[in-house]
């Protein structure tokens, strides 16, 4: 039993033996062998691997991929105005060098981020101090960030990394100045409103006077053309008349006295005192009537 047990214990030995010996590289990674705490390997391709059991050889694995680091902190920036800008970045960055990477940061990424994010926000402190708000907000936004990237790609060899991309996220105003910028913008667009608001008045009252002038000129015009057509359908009837009397002078007497009681008779309460032998009522008496006695008079 105690040979059996010898055997087994010396296999474990061996294949503890053997794990610390063997270990696999994945394709997003880099493995960095050590020997006594110097770097002897650095391994790119993947695969099984094999080194020295420790302590005589470590073995580190480090991400190949590519790392965001985003801005910690807003800082205000002060433009080529004196306007205070916060900016929000961030910077796409990958390990190219793995032996500096090792000797600058160590084998933990979080190193080399506490330690490229000053940098980094220096860079921009230098390329926005340099241009106005416009430049910054608009105009010049993709400069900023390619100079960005240039100013950090000696600075990255250093940390044996590579900067693959940077990018502005926000722009702002600082907090300070913010409230007086948006008391700035209302005044602004109240001052437009207004201006719009006054010209919008003095063309509807434009407007208004002109639809005035031609509605007086619509009426003048409409009268005129009435007047004309009453006094053609006037001079019409009273040709008419001239013909109907012409050919009866009877009739046309009777037809005077009709308008003639009409025109004296318009009201119910129109009174009249007069003789009622009198012309006046020659049409309503007829041709053969006898004249009657005389009204008393009230």
């Amino acid at each position: 039993m105690n040979r059996i047990a010898a055997i087994v214990a010396g296999a474990l030995v061996v294949l503890m033996l053997l794990s610390s010996t063997l270990f696999i590289v994945d394709q997003r990674q880099f493995a960095v062998v050590y020997a006594l705490g110097e770097i002897k390997e650095v391994i790119t391709e993947p695969g099984l691997k094999f080194k020295l059991p420790p302590p005589l050889q470590n073995a580190v694995l480090l991400d190949r991929r590519v790392q965001t680091l985003d801005s910690s902190e807003s800082r205000p920036i002060f433009t080529a105005e004196k306007k205070s800008l916060v900016i929000d970045w961030l910077i796409k960055w990958r390990i190219a060098e793995p032996r500096q990477f090792i000797r600058n940061s160590g084998a933990d990424i979080r190193n080399v981020e506490n330690r490229l994010a000053p940098v980094v926000q220096a860079a921009f402190n230098e390329e926005v101090t340099k241009r106005t708000v416009i430049a910054v907000l608009a105009s010049e936004r993709e400069k900023i960030m390619q100079d960005v990237r240039k100013r950090l790609a000696d600075e990255a060899k250093q940390f044996g990394i590579e900067v693959v991309d940077v990018r502005i996220k926000r722009v702002d105003f600082a907090s300070s100045i913010t409230e007086s910028v948006y008391r700035r913008m209302d005044s602004e667009r109240k001052r437009v409103a207004a201006e719009a608001r006054s010209t919008g008045s003095a063309e509807g009252a434009k407007i208004k006077a002109d639809a005035d002038r031609q509605r007086e000129i619509i009426v003048a015009e409409a009268s005129r053309d009435a007047q004309k057509i009453m006094g053609e359908g006037d001079a019409q009837a009273s040709a008419i008349y001239a013909e109907a009397f012409g050919r009866d002078p009877q009739f046309a007497q009777f037809y005077r006295s009709l308008e003639a009681y009409r025109a004296s008779f318009s009201k119910k309460s129109d009174v009249m005192v007069v003789d009622p032998s009198a012309d006046f009522f020659k049409a309503m008496r007829g041709a053969g009537a006898a004249p009657a006695a005389a009204p008393a008079r009230k």
